[in-house]
């Protein structure tokens, strides 16, 4: 169970940067997806919501199995940003190191599952 508040947690305090630091999200948004402060902001109410919904057991499976797809959505700024002149400064391994990390996230998810 604590394994639960503690992704509930992270999810929640992501979901919440996402309003306090927009500024931060906007440089990894790929140049061919629209809007990019509203799917900031849609994002972070997205994680907020999970992990709010993580932590009771009514909501449970399905907000880990919104985890697990909104984590594949995210794919999409982390294998942009592998691209040549989107990698904002940081180092390749870095930034390939992120991918692997969001299968992690995944798993974590899926093994949580009632």
């Amino acid at each position: 169970m604590i394994q639960l508040y503690c992704m509930g947690g992270i999810y929640f305090i992501l979901g919440i940067i996402h309003f306090t630091h927009t500024g931060f999200y906007r440089p990894m948004m790929p140049k061919f997806l629209p809007a990019h402060d509203a799917l900031i902001y849609w994002s972070g109410i997205a994680e907020i919501a999970l992990g709010l919904g993580v932590l009771f057991p009514i909501t449970r499976s399905i907000a880990l199995w919104g985890i697990i797809a909104m984590l594949v959505v995210f794919l999409l700024v982390h294998v942009n940003m592998l691209l040549p002149g989107n990698r904002l400064g940081m180092s390749l391994w870095a930034l390939g190191f992120r991918i692997p990390i969001q299968f992690a996230l995944m798993y974590w998810a899926y093994v949580n599952l009632p």
